[in-house]
Order: structure tokens, then sequence, then C-alpha cells
């Protein structure tokens, strides 16, 4: 009797990867989407031909028809690769039996495997990316909103783990989105100048020019256009500007989601609780738990998307008019940053959507350190009165007093003070109070969300 794991054996079900699974880029990245892009570039690359007067018209609508990824078997594909290192030599086979004896000859003709591999690398890269945008944009429509409606939320800035001097939390949303932006800005202008491959078995077009073109150099032009991709200036099977550019994008991406998972994570702590996620996940121990799932697979994905950009990045030093491993290195990292980054993507939409801000423990820990939080600012306006060497050994004097004794800073230093004439125009209760020394926060919010 068969199982249903004997039928899924070997499938990517993504069991080891919940970040992105189930994601848009999930389906977008799997084998069948590959198959998919293989198939239109082989068959972009006949019409290509045909619209040169290099094939005729009739090869190119059977060879289209014939590039049905359900008529192949990818497992099959899969599986014949390791003969030539490559899925594009046995899917050649196939498709040009599948397209028959009067036009199989115009499959493939005058490409190399990597030409069609590589522009298909990038057809799947490109329907991918743009499926990122759609949830980066969320995520930014999320953040304005927390960004406006807590421009003024006085909350601990920290520094080195520890209370620096107060913030707002609209200000810190506002720098979250600020990178979502960044994010969004290197992902589009990386998406926009993704390039069709071909060069032919070297990189010269010269099988193209034996075959009666007399100007090759107008077809990755032509080929381009028919896949909506851009038109490579010169052939780049060794030049790998493309892959190292959608290894930066990502990668970055990652990193700027996992900045606002990261924060998440803290500021959810139990012993913290300034934020919660809208919906935590559950335990299968401990009942009472809510975990911060989503901020816990962003910041998975940020954690892997530097290893995986550096191996592309690795693979720059592409030898010869081929190299022997570092192509074939990009495959595999590639398609995983982009997964990871799609599912980082969804989950940083959801993420920020249902958000949960909370405003009074944010005031509560601005009081912690018994009003020491604003003591930069005490020591700027009591230096002008008490002399800046007396300014700070009162403060200093008055911070080991606050923990010992208990007290808060403010009722210290107005004792310390009713005998001094000269301080008797300092407000002292604005003075200490954390949530009126926010500095331009306000303004520097505001300013954060006038970009579009």
């Amino acid at each position: 009797m068969t199982s249903p794991a004997d039928n899924d054996a070997g499938a990517d079900t993504s069991l080891l990867a919940p970040g992105w699974a189930g994601s848009p880029a999930a389906s977008a990245t799997g084998d069948r989407a590959y198959l998919r892009a293989l198939l239109d570039a082989e068959a972009a690359l006949t019409r290509a031909q045909a619209g040169l007067g290099l094939a005729p018209a009739g090869a190119a609508g059977a060879v289209t028809d014939a590039a049905d990824p359900a008529r192949f078997d990818v497992r099959s594909l899969a599986e014949r690769a390791r003969g030539g290192g490559n899925p594009v030599i046995p899917l050649v086979a196939d498709l040009t039996a599948a397209v028959g004896t009067e036009y199989g000859p115009y499959v493939h003709r005058g490409a190399t495997s990597q030409d069609i591999m590589d522009t298909a690398t990038m057809l799947v890269a490109a329907r991918t990316l743009d499926l990122l945008l759609p949830d980066l944009a969320r995520t930014e429509r999320a953040l304005v909103r927390l960004a406006s409606e807590h421009r003024d939320t006085a909350m601990p800035g920290r520094t080195l783990t520890q209370h620096a001097v107060p913030t707002t939390f609209g200000l810190k949303a506002a720098g979250w989105r600020a990178l979502v932006l960044d994010a969004r800005d290197r992902i589009t202008a990386v998406r926009d100048t993704l390039p069709a491959q071909l060069g032919g078995a070297a990189g010269t077009l010269a099988a193209f020019q034996a075959y009666g073109a007399t100007d090759p150099t107008a077809l990755p032009a032509a080929y381009a256009r028919e896949l909506g991709l851009r038109a490579p200036l010169l052939p780049w099977h060794t030049l790998r500007t493309p892959v190292a550019d959608l290894a930066g994008c990502l990668a970055f991406a990652a990193g700027a989601l996992g900045k606002v998972a990261e924060d998440v994570l803290t500021l959810s702590r139990t012993e913290i609780a300034e934020l919660a996620e809208g919906s935590g996940g559950g335990s299968s121990a401990m009942p009472h738990k809510a975990n911060p799932v989503r901020s816990t697979l962003i910041a998975t994905a940020a954690r892997r998307a530097p290893q995986l950009a550096a191996t592309l990045y690795g693979a720059l030093t592409a030898g010869d008019e081929r190299p022997a491993g570092a192509w074939h290195a990009e495959w595999e990292p590639l398609r995983e940053l982009l997964r990871l980054v799609g599912g980082a993507t969804r989950d940083a939409a959801e993420l920020t959507e249902g958000l949960r801000v909370h405003p009074d423990a944010m005031r509560a820990h601005l009081d912690l350190t018994h009003g020491l939080i604003v003591s930069e600012r005490l020591s700027a306006e009591l230096a002008p009165v008490l002399g800046r060497a007396r300014a700070k050994a009162l403060l200093t004097e008055l911070a080991r007093r606050t923990y010992a004794e208990d007290r808060g800073l403010g009722e210290l230093l107005r004792e310390q003070l009713a005998e001094l004439p000269e301080s008797k125009n300092l407000d002292l209760d604005a003075l200490t109070d954390p949530a009126r020394y926010t500095g331009s926060a306000g303004a520097l919010t505001d300013r954060a969300l006038e970009r579009r």
C-alpha cells in the first residue's frame, strides 16, 4: 500500500521552512516555476529568431505550444540533469521531441544551456520580486499608521541594552518605515534591470551568425522583449552583476525587516511588554504562551540571508567563458534567498498590521530609573546655573542616592536646590518629566513620513 509519504518522497514541501511555507514566493520559486521559466526562455528564443527571419513563423508557434509545463516530468528532468550538470540538457531533448520533426530543429537553436538557465533564473527572480513589493507596501502603510498614531508616545530609548534618553515610538516606527522603503527602492531598481542572457557557446553569438543572422547582436534585444526583461549590453555569462545585485537587494531587505523583528522581539518580552504581536503563536508545552512567531521567522531570514548572499558574491569570480562550479553554485542560494525574503515580507506585513502598542507600559518604564533617564537634560540646564563641574558632581551624587534611598531624582534635586537663589527659575517638574524630553522626535517623525 502506498502512503502519502511515498507519493511525496523527495518533494520540497518546506516542512523545515515555516518562514516561507505557503507564501507567494514559495510557489514562484518551486521546481515547477523554474520549469515554466526554462520553457518560457526556450519558446521566447524561437519566437525572437522567427521575428528576425532566422526561423519559420510556424516554428515559433509550435515551440510555444509545446512549451507547456504540464507536459514535462520535473522529477525525470532533475534525475537526468546529473548527466550534464544542469536541467537544460534533458529539457531540450524532451521539448524537441514534443515539438516534432518539422520544427524540432529550431528548439534551442544557437543557444547554450547557460543562456537558458540564466534567463530562466532572471524570470523567476522578476516574478518573485513582483510578489514581494506588494507586501512591502502593506508593511509601509502599517508603519505610517503606527508612526502617526504614536508620534508623541514617549518611551525609553535604549543604548547597549540600557535606558539612555527618552524617545518616541512614533520615531521608532518611522525609522522602521525608512528601512522598508530603502528595501523597496533597492528591489525595484534591481527588478527593473534584470536582463536576459544570450551569448551562445562562449558569449560571441557566433552560432546565430552561422545560422544566417546578418546582425546577431540584434537578437538578444529581441529575445529580451519577448520575455519582458532588460536587453543586456553584453552577454553576461561570466559577468555576474545581475546575480550580485539580486544578492545585495535581497540581503538588505532581509536585514531591514530583521531590524523591525529584533526590536519587536525585545519590546515584547514579558518583563517589558511595550509591544505585542497581534496573534502570537502557541507553545506545545506551555498553554499560557503567545510567542512572537512572525518576528521570530523574520529574524531567522535575516540571520540566514547574509551567508547566502556571500555565496552569490563569491560566484563573481567566474573564470574563462564558462566557470566550472561558480555558476552552478548560484542556483540554490539565490532561490533560497528569494524564498526567505518572500516569506519575511509576508510576515512583516502581518506583523506590522497587527502590532499592538502599550503606551502605559512605555510610560511606566520611563520612571524605572527614578528620573535618571533625563540626567543629560539636567546636566545641560544646571551647568549655566551651577557651573559645569559643580552640576556634574551634584548629579553624580544624586544618581547614587536615588537608588540608595529609593527616591526620585526630581525630589532630591528640589531639596538640594531649595537654598540656591540662582535656581529659582528652573521648572523642575518639566525638567524631570521624561515625556517632555524627546527632543525633535516629533519633527523627525513628520519629516520621515513625508517620504513617499
